[in-house]
């Protein structure tokens, strides 16, 4: 594939969609939508390919999850579009004006960034949202995902170049770069990393390795898009069912997401009622994790003297259950993306704190209290995109928050920070306006 001319192809597109009407882009994302929606057969016979593949690789389960798409999914990718065509187009919008003695009349604009590259793994509704995001906001978009996707990502785009040329839209504003074989694998990937002049920004989503990847390696600018090690603190003043409930829903309810749970701190004075009810919990989905006892649970050694005693037996003695084990090192800062999660008691909030801010990755973190002055300090010492009181890390997502399809969750502080949406991929010019002025 030769990336030097697709994205020169690109170029002169995003040159082309910066021109478009936010009536015109509203119309091709519209066709696109239908055009997905009528796609259907296609793309669930290529993702079965996909995930039949993953499966016989070794893939997780859990992972799978985030590879397979459903007929309830892609109603979801098809209503994210419409959703979108209703938000308000960003390019154009004056962020700021006013005039200066001179009588020099100054406004601060949004435009698009001109062409972007999203380098994701898994998960083909990404490439939906991706392209969707970088067209509403006037921006060329590469898409570059991973091999465990690649024949549903290219039944996906051929629908997507279909809508637009069937509503009149810039066809060319979206390409598809495809892993290669072997030790060639990811040349492509950093052939993007480096095309200084050719790629605006870069924006990885995915895992840990990936992100490090793209960070350590480019020398374009990156957004980073960070991997989330999310911790939900069980304060002291804790409600015990609705903690239990909130860990539950932020472990299970999609376990390789990155907003998912993936350590649990709790105070040492709710540590006795908390941790077994948590375990009980956690043994209901035992044929999900294919595991006894259901979610591994990697103790450090107050937590592990808690839940290792188990249950009596019929015989009447205790037995440890298979899912409670000492937690490494390793374990704290560790992005599990499975039924696998990291349990820790501590003695204060100060304890809890430090340990978020040490071992997170600034992703989404949660107090469970009922002390509101430990809350608010919760979250003003907690240096994260997202921090929650009372409430599952899982709502971190563009759509849960109302901003409607996301790019990812920006885990840095310059730019743009959290759910990112259509703004995530502008930036800003200053347009002045004169009378013949000059400086003197």
């Amino acid at each position: 594939m030769d990336l030097d001319s697709v994205c020169s192809t690109l170029r002169q597109a995003s040159g082309r969609l910066a021109l478009c009407t936010a009536e015109e882009k509203n119309r091709a994302l519209l066709g696109v939508a239908e055009s997905l929606d009528s796609a259907r057969e296609g793309i669930f016979a290529a993702n079965a390919l996909d995930v039949a593949r993953a499966r016989a690789g070794g893939m997780t389960e859990a992972l799978i999850a985030r590879l397979a798409l459903t007929p309830k999914s892609l109603d979801e990718i098809v209503s994210s579009l419409r959703e979108l065509v209703a938000q308000t187009d960003p390019i154009g919008q004056v962020v700021a004006g006013w005039t200066v003695p001179n009588g020099l009349e100054i406004r601060q604009v949004r435009v698009p960034l001109g062409v972007a590259a999203v380098i994701y793994e898994s998960r083909p509704n990404v490439t939906v949202d991706a392209f969707a995001l970088a067209y509403k906001s006037s921006n060329a978009v590469l898409l570059r995902g991973s091999s465990s996707a690649l024949d549903s990502n290219r039944v996906i785009l051929k629908a997507i170049k279909a809508g637009l040329e069937s509503s009149g839209g810039v066809v060319d504003a979206v390409a598809l770069s495809e892993p290669g074989e072997g030790a060639d694998s990811h040349a492509d990937v950093d052939w993007i990393l480096g095309a200084v002049g050719k790629i605006d920004v870069a924006l990885p989503r995915g895992g840990t390795a990936l992100i490090k990847h793209v960070v350590e390696t480019a020398r374009v600018p990156v957004i980073e898009t960070g991997s989330g090690v999310c911790h939900v603190y069980v304060d002291s003043s804790a409600d015990g069912k609705m903690a239990v409930s909130i860990a539950e829903n932020a472990k299970i309810q999609k376990p390789a997401a990155c907003n998912a749970l993936e350590c649990i701190l709790v105070h040492r004075d709710r540590a006795a009622s908390v941790l077994p009810a948590l375990r009980d919990a956690f043994a209901k989905y035992e044929r999900k994790t294919g595991r006894s006892g259901g979610v591994e649970l990697r103790c450090d050694a107050r937590a592990f003297d808690i839940l290792a005693a188990g249950n009596n037996t019929a015989a009447g003695k205790d037995y440890r259950p298979a899912n409670v084990i000492r937690a490494e090192e390793g374990d704290w800062g560790r992005e599990f993306l499975d039924y696998v999660l990291a349990v820790k008691v501590v003695d204060s909030l100060d304890e809890a704190i430090a340990h978020v801010n040490r071992y997170g990755t600034k992703h989404s973190e949660t107090i469970v209290t009922e002390d509101r002055e430990n809350a608010r300090a919760f979250q003003r010492r907690i240096d994260s995109a997202c921090v929650y009181v009372n409430a599952s890390t899982r709502f971190t997502d563009g759509g849960q928050f109302g901003m409607g399809a996301e790019l990812g969750i920006s885990t840095q502080k310059l730019h743009a920070r959290g759910p990112m949406g259509l703004t995530a991929l502008t930036t800003t010019k200053f347009l002045i306006e004169g009378e013949g002025q000059v400086r003197p």
